[in-house]
């Protein structure tokens, strides 16, 4: 009952806020469901429900922390929703509300998908759901970043879909029944096929590491990032994200379990290398402040990428960096969605006296900051000492350096571009939104948001910490 409550509810939320005609009483559903749906987490998670539907439908811990994650962030989101879009009444939001919901309940499949073909189409319903939300300011750049993330993450999910083939063929080939449900290929991997699991490994991590923005498959994300509104921005980076990363979660689980795993330990660390140097690089010299988050967002994918090849000590920290890098994107999108829209531009070079103009948004993308950029107390730092020093400890010396001196230059990157914004006096010609300052459901969403970063930085709660040691020892079972 809790598994289709915590689908259907979203949606029943989506078709309410279609029908009811008002600009302006439309976003206040968001928050009402954002919070049903969150209490609904919290429930399954102290239920821990048994497998249903055959199978198909589970929550282990590894969708635990995943849908624990995106309903958090959702409900920051729902709630900014409801200050931000009633003042963008030039634009109708029946659209953003309804695929926000829609988007929602296909995340939450995702994390309780253990069928691989319904996970596939669950992932595929969080792109079609969000891509007119990126539309949202209906501008040509807007229309550009939409056909962008549309074209190349269905290409990405395209080649997914083929690795689930070359997958089922698998276990054709090793004389067994077919079969994608994630239990039974965990248990029969190392009878598969190794030729066809290799095969399906490439395939499905190109077209689930598309979906995540992993380099060079990033493509669509600066734009896309650029280009949505700031909740939008901050469901990308801090949702899809993960549901992303959980499908490829769910592939290292099988492949992990083969036995020979040199194979996927080092083109997993190879691509979470080559995310972090491009990252490195683009924002050396980055001028647009929410494109600089979109290339953050390729940094993080890789780190947790190389954790993931590393494997054992490094599983925890990464687990617990799942969490604290969508809590974080979201602070950042939020509060950059809020000088955004006070200054009229995106351009970091025209953004000055933001701690003037804006004390407590700039003084949260100035905490985010840090905080994404592994600074103590927030707990970005501890989740990144953890995994980091699981590398060393694993006897990847190298790695961890590699990953130590991409921080380093991605650290100094974001500085340059962040510290100027909030020096300095606002320029009086800033702003086509004359008058635009901080509001209460604009500010409170992400104050909250780091208010709990804050915390987890010094304490995490014992259930908490129990949930991280029990999804990743589910994948340090296969090691």
């Amino acid at each position: 009952m809790i598994y289709l409550l915590l689908l259907l509810v979203p949606l029943l939320g989506a078709f309410i806020s279609w029908y009811i005609r008002s600009n302006l009483r439309r976003p206040r559903i968001l928050p009402l469901f954002g919070i049903a749906h969150f209490i609904l987490t919290l429930t399954a998670l102290s239920l821990r429900p048994a497998p249903a539907f055959s199978g198909w439908i589970a929550l282990d811990p590894l969708g635990m922390v995943v849908l624990l994650s995106i309903s958090t962030l959702y409900l920051a989101c729902s709630l900014y929703a409801a200050g931000y879009l009633p003042s963008r009444h030039e634009r109708s939001n029946q659209v953003l509300c309804f695929g926000t919901l829609l988007c929602l309940s296909a995340m939450t499949l995702v994390t309780l998908a253990h069928h691989l073909g319904l996970l596939w189409v669950a992932m595929e319903s969080t792109t079609l759901s969000m891509a007119p939300l990126i539309y949202f300011n209906r501008n040509a750049r807007s229309i550009e970043a939409t056909w962008k993330y549309m074209i190349i993450c269905s290409v990405g999910i395209a080649l997914a879909l083929l690795g689930l083939f070359f997958l089922a063929y698998a276990t054709l080939v090793a004389g067994k029944e077919a079969t994608l449900l994630l239990e039974p290929l965990i248990a029969g991997a190392r009878n598969l096929s190794s030729v066809w699991l290799n095969a399906a490994f490439i395939f499905l991590l190109v077209g689930f590491g598309t979906k995540m923005g992993l380099a060079p498959l990033h493509t669509w994300k600066p734009d896309a990032y650029g280009e949505a509104p700031g909740l939008v921005g901050a469901l990308l980076a801090g949702g899809l994200v993960n549901c992303a990363l959980l499908g490829v979660i769910r592939v290292y689980q099988i492949c992990m379990a083969s036995g020979d795993i040199r194979f996927y330990q080092r083109t997993l660390v190879g691509m979470g290398l080559l995310s972090m140097a491009f990252a490195a690089v683009f924002m050396l010299r980055q001028s647009d402040f929410k494109r600089m988050l979109a290339y953050s967002s390729v940094e993080h994918v890789g780190i947790l990428v190389i954790a993931l090849g590393v494997g054992k000590g490094a599983l925890w920290g990464a687990l617990f960096h799942v969490i604290n890098n969508g809590l974080t994107k979201g602070v950042l999108f939020l509060a950059a969605g809020n000088i955004h829209r006070s200054y009229g531009t995106k351009n970091a070079d025209r953004v000055r006296g933001l701690l003037q103009r804006l004390p407590l948004s700039g003084g949260l993308f100035l905490a985010g900051f840090f905080a994404i950029t592994g600074s103590p107390p927030f707990s970005p730092f501890l989740s990144e000492f953890a995994l980091i020093t699981g590398i060393f400890g694993a006897g990847h010396p190298l790695v961890a350096s590699l990953l130590l001196l991409f921080l380093a230059v991605i650290f100094m990157g974001m500085a340059n571009t962040v510290l100027p914004m909030m020096m300095g006096s606002a320029p009086r010609e800033a702003g086509r939104v004359v008058g635009y300052r901080d509001q209460f459901f604009t500010v409170a969403p992400p104050l909250a948001l780091m208010g709990v970063i804050l915390l987890l930085g010094v304490w995490q709660p014992a259930p908490l910490r129990r949930l991280l040691t029990d999804a990743a020892r589910l994948l340090e079972a296969g090691l």
